[in-house]
């Protein structure tokens, strides 16, 4: 069966840049941007986009549900 991918939107302006999305994230795809945002906080971004499955890990442990994922057929 072949593994399912996934796309990670981010709300980048909300973003507090706490990191447990990256944390959570089991196969490595988020990481915390050099930039800031708008209220001075680094924000999370995808940088591995061919390992994601949508899994979702990443938006259930957002505290401010910044995150949006969706699985692509």
């Amino acid at each position: 069966m072949a593994r399912s991918k996934g796309f990670v939107e981010f709300n980048e302006d909300y973003c507090k840049g706490c990191e447990l999305c990256v944390n959570a994230c089991p196969f490595n795809v988020l990481a915390m941007s050099a930039n800031v945002n708008n209220k001075g906080y680094h924000f999370s971004y995808m940088k591995n986009f061919d390992q994601c499955t949508g899994c979702q890990s990443c938006a259930l442990v957002c505290p401010d549900v910044v995150i949006t994922v969706y699985k692509i057929k």
